[in-house]
């Protein structure tokens, strides 16, 4: 089973970008769909976006379409989440996550999860 570490977060400005990185380990990611959700103190787990196992498709919610670009680079084992724009409404812990079971952007669908990486961005 693969093994998920999130990297790339901090504490950055309003109006400023990040960007996020997921590494795994263990078995290629090339069989698996890729994503990042976020998770507030006593919110439930959202997507953010999802991508395909080549690429070719992805996802995005509403509240990050056009600030938040999901890539992958499966030669490296690599998934990840540039975020331009960003606002202080997403300090949040975002996860990485993966499934092998198809494409689908709810937590639920997601049986591989990695630690998460604290965001904050100041007003």
């Amino acid at each position: 089973q693969v093994q998920l570490v999130e990297s790339g977060g901090g504490l950055v400005q309003a109006g400023g970008s990040l960007r996020l990185s997921c590494a795994a380990s263990g078995h290629t990611l090339s069989s698996y769909v890729m994503a990042w959700f976020r998770q507030a103190p006593g919110k439930e787990r959202e997507s953010v976006a999802a991508i395909s196992w080549g690429g070719g498709r992805t996802y995005y919610a509403d509240s990050v379409k056009g600030r938040f670009t999901i890539s992958r680079d499966n030669a490296k084992n690599m998934v990840y989440m540039q975020m331009n724009s960003l606002k202080p409404e997403d300090t949040v812990v975002y996860y990485c996550a993966a499934t092998i079971r198809g494409w689908g952007v709810l937590p639920t669908s997601y049986d591989v999860w990695g630690p998460g990486t604290q965001v904050t961005v100041s007003s």
